[in-house]
Order: C-alpha cells, then sequence, then structure tokens
C-alpha cells in the first residue's frame, strides 16, 4: 500500500467517519484536533435519504444513530403576542434521522479511538511537500511527516488555507450570521421561533436551547471570544417584540455561545499535490442541511477509492472529485438565510405559507431528497 500514513486535521463528523474507512483498508491515521476533546452538544445535525441510510449501513453505525436519534418535533412560528401563525413540522428540519452532533462525534470516535492515533489540543502550523511526503509542524507537537493530509477542519479550514490560500478567497459571505446558545432557563416545553424582518429567534427547537438567524454585512469579531459574541447579539436584537428581551437576558448569561457566518465553500479543486479538503473544508454551505451527509459520503468515496488505488493519491484524489464535485452541488447554491429571516413582513408571511400548504412543504422536501441521493454509490 503507497501513503499508508495519513493525517487528517479536525475531529468532529468527516474527519473520524474517514479514519473508520481508512483503518479498515488498512492506513495508519492520525488526527490532529485544535479542540482540547470531544465536543459534547452543539446543533443537531441530519440524514436524508436512501444514499445516507446505506453509508451509515456499512459502517454499521445506523442503529447506533437511530437509538440517539433526537427531532421529530413540530415548532411553532408565532407572532409577537405568542399566536401560532404556522407549524414548522419536525420532518422538515430533522430530515430521516436526526442526531445531537455531539452523539455521533462520540459513536465516530468510540468506533476508531482504539485502531488510530487522536491528538487533541493541537493545530498544524505549516504543511511543507517533499518528493515523498508532507513535512509538518504543530503549535504543540513535534514535527512529523505524513504521506498525505487531509483538511476535514470545517468551513474556516485551518489545512485549506495553508495549502490553498487565504479564506477570503475561497469563502463567500452570505449576507447572514447564525448564533446557538446553550441557556439554562427553560422558555417553554414546545419548540417556538419568532421574525422580525431580518431577524429570527427560536427557543427550544431542534438545533439548540435558543437559535439566532440575522442579515448583516461581514463583522470583525473573535469567534472564540464569548463575551464579543454576546455584544454583537444583545446589540442586533434590541428592541425586538415576543419574549426576545427575556432571551437576551438568558443569553448574557449563559456560558456556551457560538456565533459563525453563514458561508459557501467556492473551490476549484478539492486536492493540492498530497492534501486533499474533505467535507465543509470543500464544500461547506452553512446550515444548508445537507453538509453532515456530503461529509459521510464524502469520507466513504474518498477512502474507498484510495484503496482502491493502492493509495496512489493522484488516481484517488481526481476520482474522489469527479465524484463529489456533481453530488455536493446542492451546496452550490442554497442560502437559508432570506428563508429563516426573510427581508420583509411579506416575506416573512410567504415564507410562512408555505408550511400550511403541504403540497408546496411536500415538495421542497421532495427537491431535497433527490440532491441527498444524487450519486451512484460504488461498493468498496
Amino acid at each position: 500500500m503507497k501513503n499508508a500514513n495519513i493525517l487528517v486535521s479536525g475531529a468532529s463528523i468527516a474527519g473520524p467517519a474517514l479514519a473508520h474507512w481508512l483503518i479498515r483498508y488498512g492506513f495508519n491515521v492520525t488526527l490532529v484536533e485544535k479542540a482540547p476533546g470531544l465536543r459534547p452538544g452543539g446543533q443537531a445535525v441530519d440524514f436524508k435519504g436512501e444514499t445516507h441510510r446505506t453509508v451509515l449501513t456499512r459502517m454499521g453505525i445506523l442503529e447506533d444513530v437511530r437509538k440517539l436519534q433526537t427531532g421529530g418535533t413540530d415548532q411553532l412560528i408565532v407572532d409577537a403576542n405568542g399566536r401560532t401563525l404556522a407549524v414548522m413540522p419536525g420532518e422538515f428540519t430533522g430530515g430521516d434521522l436526526e442526531i445531537g452532533r455531539g452523539d455521533l462525534s462520540m459513536i465516530l470516535y468510540e468506533r476508531t479511538a482504539p485502531a488510530c492515533e487522536y491528538v487533541f489540543g493541537d493545530s498544524i502550523t505549516s504543511l511543507t511537500e517533499t518528493a515523498g511526503g508532507v513535512h509538518v509542524t504543530f503549535e504543540r507537537s513535534a514535527p512529523r511527516t505524513f504521506d498525505l493530509v487531509v483538511g476535514a477542519d470545517g468551513i474556516h479550514s485551518n489545512v485549506r488555507r495553508l495549502a490553498f490560500g487565504p479564506e477570503d478567497g475561497y469563502v463567500r459571505h452570505l449576507g447572514h450570521y447564525y448564533a446557538l446558545v446553550e441557556l439554562d432557563e427553560d422558555f417553554g416545553a414546545v419548540p417556538k421561533m419568532y421574525n422580525e424582518p431580518g431577524r429570527l429567534v427560536a427557543v427550544g427547537g431542534p438545533k439548540a436551547d435558543a437559535f439566532f438567524t440575522f442579515a448583516s454585512d461581514r463583522l470583525d469579531y473573535d469567534r472564540y471570544d464569548a463575551g464579543q459574541q454576546k455584544d454583537i447579539l444583545a446589540r442586533v436584537y434590541a428592541g425586538m417584540g415576543w419574549q426576545v428581551p427575556a432571551v437576551m437576558e438568558a443569553v448574557r448569561r449563559a456560558g456556551d455561545v457560538y456565533l459563525d457566518s453563514l458561508s459557501q465553500v467556492r473551490i476549484d479543486r478539492y486536492h493540492q499535490g498530497r492534501v486533499v479538503l474533505l467535507g465543509d473544508s470543500a464544500y461547506g454551505n452553512t446550515l444548508g442541511g445537507f453538509g453532515t451527509g456530503l461529509a459521510v459520503v464524502g469520507a466513504y468515496v474518498l477512502a474507498g477509492e484510495l484503496a482502491a488505488a493502492g493509495g496512489d493519491h493522484h488516481v484517488a484524489f481526481a476520482e474522489y472529485e469527479r465524484q463529489l464535485r456533481g453530488y455536493a452541488k446542492i451546496a452550490k447554491n442554497g442560502n437559508a438565510g432570506p428563508f429563516l429571516a426573510p427581508a420583509t413582513p411579506a416575506r416573512i408571511r410567504m415564507r410562512n405559507w408555505m408550511f400550511k400548504y403541504r403540497f408546496l412543504l411536500a415538495l421542497m422536501m421532495k427537491i431535497g431528497d433527490k440532491f441527498a441521493t444524487d450519486i451512484d454509490l460504488k461498493n468498496y
């Protein structure tokens, strides 16, 4: 086997899913993760259609996912007085299978940790390709050389930046931001969401205790500074009706806040020499509804092609890209921001009407299922 030693950056979903297959095919895998450990909680993620289920089945984790699945809960869209305007069905947000990101990450970690190396609390600082591998330096660990490097480190990929160039050249801001906040307070057993033009607040829903989406140009802030993120949310949501003032007070007391832009990755090639991108780093589209499925299918294909090519990365990377380009096209076109936080009262009403007319909702979900299954999976 050529190129048997592989470094994967990112230990959330895409990286461990890839490790699962690479281990099975006989590769030696090291995963490096900036976080000090597995990240618990986080927003719910979902799988749609036969293709996703097939990959989960072949991984041997479908039943594990089903045991921990969430979702299936309808969410009320309310006005400023709390009156129900429409109902967002649980199957719309949760797909066929919904599971907490932290739960899925733990399933994958438990399946892979005994057979590969995890390095938490560290990050890659440089990549230098040589004739026989990639020389890698780290923030904390000693330098090492690997045969191949995989960037499975999200839409703000460090590997993509080091191997391809600055993020601005590949990540397009879609005009909105979103935030996830874990609250101590309970705002009712029934999930609810409330809109004013360009702003959304949801509590108790499938993504987090409190979920926010708002229209905005690019913001300058530290993504690791919770205080800055709380200040942004307080400023954006000042003066909003319904229960929003109480929600914002709870946000101020919360410990864990995650604020990021809705963005889309646009890149001409998924690979550069001995470096290849997987998941959101290659074809991310925030809140597009397909990110986790794309990552898991992409991991299946990338590992399978490396095994089929006997580790020849030239052949494997090209075939991986050929298969995923078409399948990932849904990530090139969607923008969830205007749907979640419509810009005008009229557009809010139009969005709500879609949930009143079930045939429109069914058509939208059917289109989504078509994209989720639009690939002929090889049986490696």
